[in-house]
């Protein structure tokens, strides 16, 4: 393996992992991740598609599997996530999580176009 191959690799186990262990996460301790959507009016019956999406486009992030549909889908994730968990801008941790949000989607839009296969 290159060492570019590695880098490219190494970089998507990297990305996926965040998703999948916050996937596993809301799937073994739901309560308090439906009581925050709840708070901010996001309906709770959008929890189990949620952990789909991390876990199951995580995995394909990871394995390397249709990774652009996969790395395009948690790109979209972010982006609504960051509009919808993190509008405080005035708190730093919440602006923290914002630009933390914007910057992992414009990772994942990169390899959704491909520059990381």
């Amino acid at each position: 393996m290159s060492p570019q191959a590695f880098v490219i690799v190494a970089g998507r186990l990297l990305l996926a992992m965040l998703f999948i262990l916050a996937g596993v996460a809301k799937l073994l301790g739901p309560g308090p991740f439906r009581a925050h959507m709840e708070a901010v009016g996001v309906p709770r019956v959008l929890l189990p598609p949620v952990i789909v999406l991390e876990i199951g486009a995580g995995l394909a992030l990871a394995v390397g599997w249709r990774t652009p549909v996969g790395a395009g889908l948690l790109a979209a994730f972010c982006l609504m996530t960051a509009g919808l968990f993190h509008r405080n801008v005035a708190d730093r941790a919440e602006r923290t999580l914002l630009v933390k949000d914007l910057a992992l989607a414009g990772a994942l839009a990169m390899i959704a176009a491909g520059a990381a296969g």
